[in-house]
């Protein structure tokens, strides 16, 4: 008979490191911001102090170049830590909210309570930003945490457990790795909120294991992202970028454009543009791509083969490969590949595919464009290459995405003031600066009565009184 989880030496511990987090919670809640930040400031520290291994943990999980850890991941988290620092004070303050004349006498204002225990469910692609951003945010709110990284990033998440545990005591933040069954345990226990990135498939997985103890859910998942590149397009630029955009993390981006729609007028200058760039950025000498140190690798050979099998189905179903398709089982390393005559019955238009491969299709008119998008669940992101205004918002009117970017690729995540986050099938929820601080806070709404009395609604409803209910009705 197997043993379960829960009844291991391991499950009888997070199920103690909940229990102590569960009674720090209060005095979490009751911390200043000065003393959440001086919290925050201990991550700052210690991410600054420890930048050289945290980029050679991700170089050992798979090849992640030293620029695109500090692209992708330290920035993105240096710019939080440093906006939640300088308005923590604000969003922490009560906000009064107008009162109708109908309940003059009383005043209303808006408090951000912590949630309390949270749990965090980090992916393996962004191993290091999105679990600590999530939980500058969360600390930022008054709770205590206990963070689930990837275990297909063993490094990054050993890195991870090594500073939280420097950092903080396990009843206000704790660690544990561990595999799908570490998942389930936590999901398990009774968490006031759980912050999840993901795909869309274990999101519902979560999102039912909340529906036990009524939790709230952050859920930013994924899907199939759309490119649009109307006629109109600045055709080099719009190529770099997408190319970049695909390519970065070896395609392993939520947000990486999934599939590209560009005008049939300008298809052949926008894919000699684009092969272009690959060449300028991945080969610039000549070399073969898989020599570049500016190339990462697929995270693990299970993956490396998921994408090689989607590539497979779309040549034996007639898509015709015109730029990269080399593949090295060894290294998990797949070249950028571009993938023409695709169909829809393809697995690579149904599946997102988080990885370096881009399939192109043409349309004639925005319409025939946005019907493709529109029979597919509500994308993360959109993306939009036009120097037309009225074909840009044509687009933005007719579509829904979790967040648009027109003319460039990706940088939806690096501002802090702009929601991020999907709908739908693409996630739950927005992160990114004060959207962050509210998805782990309770908006508590608290009226006080200063003067005043409404005793003359109060029964017997005589019809006195019903004719002074008609009047307060009239003011609300």
């Amino acid at each position: 008979m197997n043993t379960s989880l829960a009844e291991t030496a391991l499950g009888t511990q997070l199920k103690a490191v909940f229990a102590s987090q569960r009674q720090q919670a209060q005095s979490m809640a009751l911390t200043t911001a000065d003393q959440r930040i001086e919290r925050i400031r201990r991550i700052q520290m210690w991410v600054n102090a420890h930048e050289a291994d945290i980029k050679q943990a991700m170089f050992a999980d798979f090849r992640k170049p030293s620029a695109e850890v500090t692209l992708g991941e330290l920035m993105a988290l240096h710019a939080e830590i440093k906006h939640t620092i300088r308005h923590l004070k604000q969003w922490m303050k009560p906000q009064r909210l107008p009162t109708p004349m109908s309940l003059i006498g009383t005043k209303s204002y808006l408090h951000h309570e912590p949630k309390g225990n949270v749990l965090i469910i980090a992916p393996w692609n962004y191993p290091f930003v999105l679990t600590i951003r999530p939980l500058v945010s969360a600390i930022a709110a008054g709770n205590v945490a206990i963070l689930k990284p990837s275990e297909l990033t063993p490094h990054t998440a050993g890195l991870i457990k090594t500073m939280i545990a420097e950092l903080f005591p396990p009843e206000e933040v704790a660690v544990f790795e561990g595999d799908a069954d570490v998942s389930q345990a936590l999901l398990d226990l009774p968490f006031n909120h759980i912050f999840f990135t993901g795909s869309p498939a274990i999101g519902r997985v979560v999102m039912a294991a909340a529906a036990k103890h009524l939790a709230s859910v952050t859920l930013e998942l994924g899907g199939k992202s759309p490119a649009i590149v109307d006629e109109s397009a600045a055709i080099k630029q719009a190529a770099e970028q997408l190319a970049w955009g695909k390519c970065i993390n070896n395609g392993q981006t939520c947000i990486a454009p999934d599939y590209l729609l560009v005008h049939q007028s300008i298809k052949q200058p926008f894919m000699l543009a684009f092969r272009d760039a690959l060449t300028r950025m991945y080969r610039p000498t000549g070399q073969p791509i898989e020599q570049s140190d500016s190339y990462a690798r697929i995270v693990n050979n299970r993956h490396f083969q998921r994408i090689r099998a989607l590539v497979d189905d779309a040549v034996e179903k007639g898509a015709t490969v015109t730029v990269g398709g080399t593949m090295n089982t060894d290294e998990n390393f797949i070249e950028p590949t571009v993938l023409e005559n695709v169909t829809n019955d393809m697995r690579v238009m149904q599946d997102e595919i988080f990885g370096p491969v881009l399939p192109v299709l043409t349309f004639s008119t925005l319409d025939e464009a946005l019907t493709i998008v529109n029979q597919r669940e509500k994308p993360l992101a959109l993306y939009i290459h036009s120097r037309n205004r009225t074909n840009t918002q044509y687009i933005l009117d007719r579509t829904s995405a979790g967040d648009t970017v027109v003319n460039d690729t990706l940088l939806q995540f690096a501002n802090v003031e702009l929601p991020f986050g999907g709908v739908n099938n693409s996630g739950l929820g927005k992160s990114n600066g004060f959207f962050s601080f509210q998805e782990f806070s309770n908006q508590r709404g608290i009226m006080q009565r200063d003067f005043g009395t409404m005793k003359f609604i109060y029964p017997p409803y005589t019809d006195k009184v019903k004719k002074l209910i008609d009047m307060v009705m009239k003011y609300f």
